[in-house]
């Protein structure tokens, strides 16, 4: 038996369980790993909450980090020993769990444990962000929304890295000075200022060649009002709600504009590409040009307060879960 966090029913922070469960022997395809530590995300909010249905009783958490300890029958690419570290299999909260091999990468001894569970998803979703959704180059202007939050630190060091004008939109000073630090050139304080006509102003009518939202209703449409003719609108999280049905001709009456909803599933559904995917993000981190910061760590039992603190808006950066 090992400890993990349970939801047993959908519902707010109170619904999950911290008990123990059994992990069966590694089935064909799966890698059984010991966590060394687990990465906390947004999206765990969605699935505890039932956003994203699952069949309870299930196991949250959707990112870690550790060492092989058992292989499932056909598995060849991974041995006993072996480090690594995966993003978008259900079952993270738990001190062990079997993990389908396809999910799974190894990780360089330049990574450690830590830092790879704090930025699997968060680092794969920026990397598919920037280089795969609109291929960031040299000379764009960007905007990106929770230019503090996980997603927002990497993508403003890597976006700077590839020679973009960084604009992020935060919700306070503090938030501010950690994106700027990042690399954002400009910030916006959304919460006192209109974003779209800041934008307007930074850019001296120029305006973007592509917003990243992972905030969604409330950014919606003055999003599209930041992007120049066919500019791309990336919508990649709805932290403030779910963006309604819209009507398409907007995108037109604005400028020929692209509106995309990405998803890490479709991108690393084929091996080759979530292995490329992966080499990409360890060597900008591994080269010091992307920083992964972890700013909160807790214990596996205290997954509850961890979440509260990430839907709350109280963090900045990365949090983990030690087991």
């Amino acid at each position: 038996m090992v400890k993990a966090i349970v939801i047993h029913k959908t519902g707010g922070p109170e619904v999950m369980s911290y008990e123990d469960v059994d992990v069966t022997p590694p089935g064909a395809g799966q890698v059984r790993i010991k966590q060394h530590a687990i990465g906390v995300n947004y999206i765990d909010n969605y699935i505890r909450s039932g956003m994203y249905p699952n069949q309870t009783p299930f196991v949250l958490g959707n990112e870690g980090a550790g060492e092989v300890t058992q292989l499932g029958e056909g598995v060849k690419e991974f041995k006993v020993g072996d480090r690594v570290a995966y993003a978008g299999a259900l079952g993270g909260y738990a001190e062990e769990r079997n993990v389908p091999a396809a999910l799974l990468v190894k990780l360089p001894d330049s990574i450690s444990y830590e830092t790879a569970a704090a930025m699997m998803l968060k680092g794969l979703t920026t990397q598919y962000l920037l280089r795969r959704t609109y291929k960031v180059k040299s000379g764009d202007t960007i905007l990106f929304h929770a230019a503090a939050g996980g997603v927002g630190l990497i993508a403003c060091q890597w976006a700077k890295a590839l020679g973009a004008t960084v604009i992020g939109t935060v919700g306070s000073k503090e938030k501010g000075k950690l994106a700027q630090e990042a690399g954002a050139q400009h910030i916006i304080y959304y919460r006192n200022e209109d974003f779209a006509a800041r934008v307007k102003d930074i850019t001296k009518g120029a305006l973007c060649e592509v917003v990243y939202d992972g905030v969604g209703k409330t950014t919606f449409p003055a999003s599209l009002d930041c992007l120049k003719p066919f500019g791309y609108f990336v919508s990649f999280g709805s932290s403030s709600g779910q963006i309604d049905a819209f009507n398409i001709g907007i995108l037109a009456q604005k400028g020929s504009l692209y509106a995309t909803r990405p998803t890490m599933n479709t991108h690393v559904a084929k091996r080759d590409v979530l292995e490329e995917m992966a080499r990409d993000l360890f060597e900008v981190v591994s080269s010091g040009k992307v920083k992964i910061p972890v700013h909160h760590r807790y214990k596996l039992s205290e997954a509850r307060k961890a979440l509260e603190a990430l839907e709350g808006r109280e963090t900045t950066g990365a949090t983990v879960l030690i087991p």
